[in-house]
């Protein structure tokens, strides 16, 4: 099955929940179902009277967008056990996949942990103020329909976001003049770690809504992933702004057939020139210890022509700031170079094999690397295992790593 792929654009815009739910439906989403989904807030135990669902076609600085606003004539706020019991009630009894209920749960549920943790209140307490209206679950329930159906909750399937922008300045609320991003917005990034930026205008561009939607279903990326773009949706917000288009930009596409898998990674350097080696053998093993994926020493003449080694660390991007503090720490470098790219891999997978050994059964476990369609491109037994199992045995390391390659091959061949 063809492996579908979101990619969340807030880079330039920010990103509201109106806007997320007007992009899916610019992208396809079932127009239909999302107003019946929303529409079933009318049951009387929600409290929500004549909802009004308006969805136009916009323009937001020459850019067509998909606009929707969704109105209500109850005018209670809620608390924060109310606002999850309406929205995790409403879930269960609108048609849509487990995951997408499982999504709307987290979604409201962030929101009031966030709010609860800011106003030092009970989980029970906790007010949303401005977004406890009818637009906080409406916008949570039609977000979750739209994305079930448009196939994004399934096996599979991924959802990317660049990072968001929040804008800058200050803006008025319930509780007075505050910088952007507001309070509630800040929290939840802080707790999902979700990266984010200021500007590009001085207007409060994040709202929690938008933010929570966002942390809860999308992995972040510094750069478009690898993608066969098949529709871009735009979704509008109420604000115009005279220097920015306010859409949100979302990316439908397909992992190309033929295409290796990625991931986003940071690549840290650093010269030194007055180490021994065995102050670089510390530091290696204690950037492994610390989390880094490979770490390589290359030779090189720096100024002056003095020998010198570069420091070359792979690692997860959310640990490039830690492992840069230990790089520094543990060598005395003055600086460190830091790149974010993108790395394309092969899949792996650990297989323990059972080898046959003196008349007795050994398991050694072995990593087989795979492409795209499936094929085994190397297999290769751990070291580890193999050189206890050599000195256990006293067989050669080079017989034991042979008949390793040979069982993993063969457990493939049969399909055991």
């Amino acid at each position: 099955m063809t492996k579908r792929i979101l990619v969340i654009d807030p880079n330039g815009s920010g990103i509201a929940g109106d806007m997320l739910l007007g992009a899916l439906l610019d992208l396809g989403a079932n127009v239909e179902r999302v107003i019946s989904a929303i529409k079933f807030l009318e049951a009387p135990e929600y409290g929500y009277q004549h909802i009004d669902i308006a969805i136009d076609e916009v323009t937001r600085g020459e850019f067509r967008a998909t606009q929707i606003d969704v109105t209500s004539t109850a005018a209670t706020k809620r608390h924060g056990a109310e606002l999850i019991e309406i929205v995790e009630s409403a879930a269960k009894g609108i048609y849509m996949a487990q995951a997408a209920r499982d999504y709307a749960s987290r979604v409201i549920r962030t929101i009031i942990e966030a709010e609860a943790e800011l106003h030092k209140s009970s989980f029970e307490d906790a007010h949303l103020h401005e977004v406890a209206l009818i637009d906080t679950a409406a916008e949570i329930i039609g977000c979750a329909v739209a994305l079930d159906d448009l196939h994004l909750f399934e096996e599979g399937s991924r959802v990317y976001s660049t990072p968001v922008a929040v804008g800058g300045g200050v803006f008025k609320f319930s509780h007075g003049i505050v910088s952007a991003p507001a309070p509630a917005t800040l929290a939840i990034l802080q707790r999902k770690q979700f990266p984010f930026h200021g500007g590009p205008i001085e207007k409060e561009l994040a709202t929690p809504t938008g933010a929570s939607l966002l942390v809860n279903l999308a992995e972040t990326v510094s750069v478009y992933p690898l993608v066969k773009p098949l529709k871009v949706g735009y979704g509008a917000g109420t604000k115009e702004y005279p220097e920015l288009p306010s859409v949100l930009r979302l990316t439908l596409g397909e992992v190309p057939e033929a295409g290796l898998a990625h991931d986003e990674i940071a690549v840290l350097e650093t010269n030194v020139d007055d180490m021994s080696g065995e102050v670089l053998g510390y530091a290696i093993d204690r950037l492994l210890a610390e989390g880094a994926k490979d770490v390589s020493i290359i030779p090189a003449v720096t100024k002056k022509s003095r020998p010198s080694h570069i420091i070359k660390v792979i690692a997860d991007q959310k640990d490039a700031t830690r492992l840069s503090e230990v790089l520094i720490v543990e060598t005395g470098t003055l600086g460190v170079r830091v790149y974010y790219c993108q790395r394309h891999i092969i899949s792996r997978e650990l297989l323990m094999v059972e080898l046959q050994v003196l008349g007795n059964k050994e398991s050694v476990r072995v990593k087989v690397s795979k492409n795209a369609k499936g094929e085994v491109i190397r297999v290769k037994p751990e070291f580890e295992d193999l050189k206890a199992l050599a000195e256990k045995t006293k067989k050669p390391l080079r017989e034991l790593m042979d008949l390793a390659v040979s069982k993993a091959q063969e457990t493939y061949r049969t399909g055991e």
